[in-house]
C-alpha cells in the first residue's frame, strides 16, 4: 500500500476546505488520469440482477491499483446518484483517535476532479443532537478512507451532491443508527457509502477463509460476528446493517477479491468486498 506521512497534512479549522491528503499516493493526482482510471473501473464492473433502488454500498479504500476494480462494482451499483443527493460517507479513522464518531465540519472536500460540497447543517445537527457524534476535523485531515471514495462519487453524479463525512472509532452502533435513521428514512435522495477493507496481511488462503466468514456475517445480519471481525470498517458496517434492518433494505454481494488477485502477490494480502443494499 502506498506510504505517506499523515503528520505533514496541515491543520484545518471548522468551516474550512479539506484539501486532498493522498492524491498521488492512493490514486492519481492528475485529473485526466484519475478520471480515466475511475471510468475504467466502472466500465469493467459486472453486476448481478438486483430489484429495487440501491440505497447504500460497502466499498474498499486501499490504493486504486489494489482495490479499484472492486470499488468499481460498488459505485456502478450506486450509479447514477439522484439529483441533489446527500451521501453519508462512513469509514474508520486510521490515524487520529476517535472515541465514537467524528463528523467533518468542512464546507468542501477537494479532489483532483474538483470540490465536493459538505452538508454542514446536517453534520452540525447530528453533532448537536447525538451523544455519540462530535465535530472533529483533525481526524479527517490525514484520513484516506473517505477521500478515496470521492472521485467515484464525482464520476457517477449527474448533478451536484453533498456529503456528510463521518469517521468511526468504536461507537455504540445503536446510537449511531438512531441518529441517522430519521433523515435517511425521510429523504429518498439520501445514500450511504461505507468504506472498509477486510482482513489484513494474511496469506492468500487464510484471507479468503476469514473474509468469507465475515461477508456471510454481513449478508446474514449477524452484528455480533461483524463487530468481532477483522475489517477495519466493521463499526460503520455494523451501523449500516442496523439501519438496513430497520428500513428493510436487502444486501447483495457484488464482488470479492483481495490484493493477491489484483496484484499477484499472495504472501500477505488485504481483502476487499463490494456489497449493495437495495430498498424494495
Amino acid at each position: 500500500m502506498p506510504w505517506f506521512d499523515p503528520y505533514r497534512v496541515p491543520s484545518a479549522s471548522v468551516g474550512s476546505v479539506r484539501a486532498p491528503a493522498v492524491a498521488g499516493a492512493f490514486y492519481p493526482a492528475s485529473a485526466s488520469r484519475l478520471e480515466a482510471a475511475v471510468s475504467a473501473y466502472l466500465k469493467a464492473a459486472r453486476l448481478p440482477q438486483m430489484d429495487g433502488v440501491v440505497r447504500a454500498v460497502i466499498a474498499p479504500h486501499a490504493g486504486y491499483i489494489y482495490s479499484g476494480p472492486i470499488a468499481g462494482h460498488s459505485f456502478k451499483a450506486l450509479s447514477p446518484l439522484p439529483d441533489d443527493a446527500t451521501v453519508y460517507l462512513l469509514g474508520p479513522a486510521h490515524y487520529v483517535p476517535v472515541r465514537d464518531v467524528a463528523v467533518g465540519d468542512f464546507t468542501q472536500m477537494e479532489t483532483p476532479l474538483g470540490a465536493v460540497s459538505v452538508d454542514v447543517a446536517r453534520g452540525r445537527s447530528l453533532a448537536k443532537n447525538s451523544a455519540c457524534i462530535t465535530i472533529q476535523n483533525d481526524a479527517h485531515l490525514p484520513e484516506h478512507s473517505l477521500e478515496v471514495e470521492l472521485p467515484f462519487l464525482q464520476m457517477i453524479a449527474q448533478t451536484r451532491f453533498n456529503v456528510i463525512p463521518m469517521l468511526f472509532g468504536q461507537p455504540n452502533v445503536e446510537c449511531v443508527a438512531h441518529a441517522l435513521l430519521p433523515d435517511i428514512a425521510d429523504d429518498p435522495n439520501v445514500r450511504i457509502v461505507v468504506s472498509s477493507d477486510l482482513s489484513h496481511y494474511h496469506p492468500y488462503s487464510t484471507a479468503r477463509r476469514l473474509d468469507a466468514a465475515f461477508i456471510e456475517a454481513v449478508l446474514s445480519g449477524d452484528l455480533t460476528a461483524v463487530i468481532r471481525g477483522e475489517a477495519c470498517g466493521r463499526y460503520p458496517i455494523a451501523a449500516l446493517m442496523r439501519i438496513a434492518k430497520a428500513l428493510g433494505w436487502a444486501p447483495h454481494l457484488l464482488d470479492y477479491r483481495n490484493s493477491g488477485d489484483t496484484t499477484g502477490d499472495k504472501r500477505q494480502v488485504v481483502g476487499y468486498v463490494a456489497i449493495a443494499y437495495t430498498e424494495e
